[in-house]
């Protein structure tokens, strides 16, 4: 990929990202295919993980295929993420899934 169609897609899936509702999560493959990049699911966990440090960008809002925080479980990381989704409202179970209901469509 040339590194205008890198930009191209980099802002495409920040929209997306930038674009999930309060309380909602969306998983890495629906950000890259609402991006118009529907093969590109790894890309959007590559972009999140070097975003800019102090960025406004929910990125908290991106999770699993399987409703899952990626992150391992009790890392600074994982238990961030899960404090700023619970506090938009996002149920988890007790082995951490998110419920059915907090997934963006």
């Amino acid at each position: 990929m040339k590194s205008s169609e890198q930009q191209e897609l980099a802002e495409k899936i920040f929209t997306v990202i930038g674009g999930i509702p309060f309380g909602k999560v969306a998983s890495y493959g629906q950000v890259a295919r609402l991006a118009g990049f529907p093969k590109h699911a790894r890309k959007v966990g590559q972009l999140l993980k070097n975003l800019p440090h102090g960025s406004t960008l929910p990125w908290y809002r991106v999770v699993n295929s399987q409703r899952r925080l990626s992150f391992p479980q009790d890392s600074i990381k994982f238990l961030e993420q899960k404090s700023r989704l619970q506090a938009e409202g996002v149920v988890f179970s007790k082995n951490h899934v998110i419920a059915k209901c907090c997934v963006w469509e």
